[in-house]
C-alpha cells in the first residue's frame, strides 16, 4: 500500500522561496516517477514537473527556469523547490508516484501555495 503525503507549502511574497516535500511510504522512488501537480482554471490538473526512477526531470514551461524537483532515494522522499514565486503560482500543489512495473497511480491530499502581497 503506497501513500503519498505532501508538506511545505504556505504563504510566501512575490520573489520569494518555498520548498515542497512529498513523502512516500509503502514503496521506493528507485522504482518510479514522481510529479508535481497543480489545478489551472477550467482545467484538469497540470504538470508542474516530474523525476523518474533514473533521475530524468520534466518541467512546465512557466517553472523551468524558477522550480527545481529532486529526490533523495535513500529518504524516499521528492522535493520541489520553487525560487522566485510569482502570484500565479498560488494553487494547492498534488505528489502524484507512478510505480514502474504497474499502472497505479497515487495522490498525495495536496499542499496549498499562497503567493501574495
Amino acid at each position: 500500500q503506497v501513500h503519498v503525503e505532501e508538506s511545505g507549502g504556505g504563504l510566501a511574497q512575490p520573489g520569494e522561496s518555498l520548498r515542497l516535500s512529498c513523502a512516500v511510504t509503502g514503496s521506493s522512488l528507485s522504482i518510479a516517477t514522481v510529479g508535481w501537480y497543480r489545478p489551472a482554471p477550467g482545467k484538469e490538473r497540470d504538470l508542474v514537473a516530474d523525476i523518474m526512477s533514473d533521475g530524468t526531470t520534466n518541467y512546465a514551461p512557466s517553472v523551468a527556469d524558477r522550480f527545481t524537483i529532486s529526490k533523495d532515494n535513500a529518504k524516499n522522499t521528492v522535493y520541489l523547490q520553487m525560487d522566485s514565486l510569482k502570484p500565479e503560482d498560488t494553487a494547492v500543489y498534488y505528489c502524484t508516484y507512478a510505480s514502474d512495473y504497474d499502472l497505479d497511480r497515487y495522490w498525495g491530499q495536496g499542499t496549498q501555495v499562497t503567493v501574495s502581497s
